[in-house]
């Protein structure tokens, strides 16, 4: 008995060592998915975007993701289809949406991805802000915070700016989980002035974004939680452009090749070597957050750009 009182102790300390008490907790898997709206990103390469830049550098890009699948072309190649493609994970004879009228919408049985997040864990926080109303009135379910900011002026560099102030303020919350944030003033520009690099209005239009963009970063940042946080930063856009437009763009790269960047600790670097598509954004979203992608939900989308998933 004396003897196992003596080698009692010693086992015990031998347990500590082997399982350190020092040993870090896994940290809190959080998304911010940001959408830029007629975004070519020639465009962005040409402007000033010191903050789109540094995402890149930190994660992993794409500058050809399709905005269309090979399985179905048929929708038009402008908003509608393209923010619902991005928003929920499958291509337009899934979702519905053809064009910008939402006739034929199916989100009941293909939902914002929002609803993916919430059937695993009810628990988890999340907000939409967004500038393009359509966004808000026809996709968007299962929000716990939801803001648009388009009204009558037309302003869209100031609904932008109001965005980007509410995102800001929201990202100070501490249980927040994903939030999908979006700007529109870069297709307004393009309509206007001309989707082309060579465009200063929509240069311009990119640079502003960035800039607010810039704000909500440091938002994040500065977040009490931060250190104990695991932020995946998602940004797409819907399309590109050629001349003042993007419908029918079916065979025009200007408008078929969008962007993907996908950064943060979990990112991987680089640049993406496979092809990616819009409908990989909201999977990759997913991902990061630790829900179980179900194949009853036959999402289009792959998870991309994660460490480990290629």
């Amino acid at each position: 008995m004396c003897r196992l009182r003596r080698v009692l102790p010693l086992l015990l300390i031998l347990s500590g060592l082997a399982t350190p008490a020092s040993a870090e907790p896994p940290k809190a898997k959080k998304a911010l998915y940001i959408g830029i709206d007629g975004t070519r990103f020639d465009a962005l390469r040409v402007a000033k975007t010191p903050h789109l830049d540094k995402l890149m550098e930190a994660g992993i890009h794409a500058d050809n993701c399709l905005i269309l699948g090979a399985r179905y072309r048929k929708n038009d190649t402008i908003s509608g289809p393209g923010w619902s493609s991005i928003l929920t994970g499958v291509w337009a004879d899934k979702h519905g949406v053809n064009d910008n009228s939402f006739r034929g919408k199916n989100y009941q049985q293909y939902p914002h991805f929002f609803a993916r997040l919430k059937s695993q864990q009810g628990g988890a926080k999340t907000v939409s802000i967004v500038t393009w109303k359509p966004l808000h009135d026809h996709v968007l379910s299962h929000a716990d915070v939801a803001q648009t900011y388009e009204d009558d002026s037309g302003d869209w560099v100031q609904f932008d700016k109001q965005a980007a102030d509410e995102a800001s303020q929201q990202l100070a919350e501490k249980d927040l989980t994903c939030m999908f944030l979006y700007f529109g003033q870069v297709d307004v520009a393009g309509h206007a002035f001309g989707f082309h690099p060579e465009s200063a209005q929509y240069v311009a239009s990119i640079e502003r974004v960035d800039e607010q963009l810039g704000r909500v970063l440091e938002a994040l940042r500065a977040r009490t939680s931060y250190a104990e946080e695991d932020w995946l930063i998602v940004v797409t856009s819907d399309h590109g452009g050629r001349g003042r437009g993007h419908g029918g763009g079916h065979d025009s790269p200007e408008i078929l090749n969008s962007l993907l960047i996908v950064s943060g600790p979990s990112a991987r670097r680089g640049k993406f070597k496979r092809q990616t598509y819009l409908v990989d954004a909201p999977v990759t979203v997913l991902a990061h957050l630790g829900v179980r992608i179900d194949d009853a939900w036959k999402l289009d989308g792959a998870a991309v750009g994660l460490r480990g998933d290629e």
